[in-house]
């Protein structure tokens, strides 16, 4: 439901998304009950219905959250940038730090996407990094710093390879985020920037011939 909120209010809900989240992430979605929410808060029933309708409104309000954080952290990481490359590479170490940082939020979001009454959100996140991502790959692919190869592809691949090494080696392992990004970095480098040079040297040789 949308409140307009005071500012204890706004306070008063963020504190409830964010202890809302920690406990799903420790203790599971299922097991965790509106009741055990609002005992840990120390506060009635009362407050937490007259933010949200249900606990599925309030976890999906915790993933959208989530969603919106992450794409200003990867807005923040890129600004002033004006290399297409370099924008991507630190897009993903900006977006490798704050899947560290926000660990519960991770583990939520890979929760989430088993989930049928959830998984369309995520689903609906994934769609719109690989349109935030789009644009930089574009321009890349127009500066023939990118191979020539269909861009909302390789923008998938690139998002792909960097979601699962993150879910692989930070989430589940806990290795250094920046080590790991480096690694999604090198990796996508060797696909699409190491080829685009390579089909150049290969055009400049068929000129000079």
């Amino acid at each position: 439901m949308a409140r307009k909120l005071t500012a204890k209010g706004t306070k008063r809900r963020s504190e409830l998304l964010d202890y809302a989240a920690r406990t799903f992430a420790r203790d599971g979605y299922h097991t965790t009950s509106v009741a055990s929410i609002v005992e840990g808060l120390q506060v009635g029933k009362g407050v937490f219905y007259w933010y949200f309708d249900s606990k599925d409104e309030l976890f999906i309000h915790i993933l959208a959250e989530a969603q919106r954080e992450l794409r200003l952290t990867q807005r923040d990481a890129i600004a002033g940038e004006h290399d297409p490359v370099r924008r991507i590479e630190q897009g993903i170490r900006g977006s490798m730090r704050w899947l560290s940082e926000h660990r519960h939020l991770f583990v939520l979001t890979e929760f989430a996407r088993t989930e049928e009454r959830f998984a369309p959100l995520v689903r609906a996140g994934e769609r719109q990094a690989v349109e935030d991502a789009l644009p930089h790959v574009a321009a890349g692919i127009t500066a023939g710093l990118l191979r020539r190869e269909d861009p909302e592809v390789m923008t998938a691949a690139i998002i792909g390879v960097t979601s699962h090494l993150a879910r692989v080696l930070v989430l589940e392992q806990g290795r250094d985020p920046d080590r790991v990004a480096q690694a999604a970095i090198s990796f996508c480098r060797d696909g699409i920037m190491r080829a685009a040079e390579g089909h150049a040297a290969v055009l400049a040789g068929r000129t000079a011939d």
